[in-house]
């Protein structure tokens, strides 16, 4: 098992048990999942996170951290066996809200970075600020909304073929623009024991758009203890050539609330 994914487990074990003290003013979920296969084919799949929520009187702060790591069994021409790392990424984020004076509407700052060693950038840091609110605030169903400017950084692919407009290459390179952010983040609680969640979120910018979308069921197993079902769609309107603009991840993890 490689070093970073033992650290990202041992970190979200370790932050919940510390941010699980304050009851009063702290919400933590920690995620854990794990797919190990042998025999005719042999993988690695980990997928680990934390979240965490401050409430304060007029601030609602949230942070996030979460990675995913696999390595799959490859057989080579003259039939010998290695292992390979086909996909590894970590992303963190933190983000403050401010209650104003309106009912559910709050103003935001936000920051959030991402690393990934086969996606369509090498890493991606995105600074924004702006206005939410909540459009649906029902027993059962919640709908926030959020819109602001930002701007973002990002690092192609150290193997990039991709070059910009003057046919200079872009591999290593960094490159950073205005964009706007937006998102929809809706939750129903179908039942004691279950909740579906929908989280909607876009980064527009001139040169790419970024659409992530992530569809969840969670089922209660006992008081803090769940198992959540989820998938993942990212999509990048302009990537380098030879990488998909979609990338999807299904996943089945428990998640343990503090």
């Amino acid at each position: 098992m490689k070093l970073p994914v033992l650290t990202l487990l041992a970190t979200a074990v370790l932050s919940a048990n510390a941010f699980a003290n304050d009851e009063k003013t702290w919400e933590v979920t920690s995620e854990v999942g794990a797919i190990i296969t042998s025999g005719n084919t042999e993988t690695t799949t980990l997928k680990g996170g934390i979240e965490a929520k401050h409430i304060l009187e007029l601030w609602e702060n949230e942070y996030k951290f979460d990675g995913i790591y696999k390595e799959d069994e490859i057989t080579e021409d003259d039939g010998s066996k290695r292992s390979e790392r086909t996909n590894e990424k970590y992303s963190a984020s933190a983000q403050a809200n401010y209650q104003i004076n309106q009912k559910h509407s709050h103003l935001y700052v936000y920051g959030g970075h991402v690393s990934d060693y086969f996606g369509a950038f090498r890493s991606e840091s995105v600074i924004s600020l702006g206005y939410g609110t909540r459009l649906i605030n029902d027993k059962t169903m919640k709908l926030n909304a959020e819109i602001g400017p930002g701007y973002k950084y990002v690092k192609h692919q150290e193997n990039s073929t991709d070059v910009d407009d003057n046919g200079m290459p872009l591999a290593g390179v960094r490159e950073g623009e205005p964009i706007a952010l937006g998102k929809l983040d809706f939750s129903w609680k179908i039942s004691d024991n279950a909740k579906f969640e929908q989280l909607v979120a876009v980064e527009y910018g001139d040169t790419n758009t970024k659409t992530k979308s992530e569809t969840a069921l969670l089922a209660k197993v006992n008081g803090s203890l769940q198992m959540k079902v989820a998938f993942n769609v990212t999509n990048n309107s302009d990537v380098a050539p030879g990488k998909e603009n979609t990338d999807t991840e299904t996943s089945l993890t428990l998640v343990y609330s503090f």
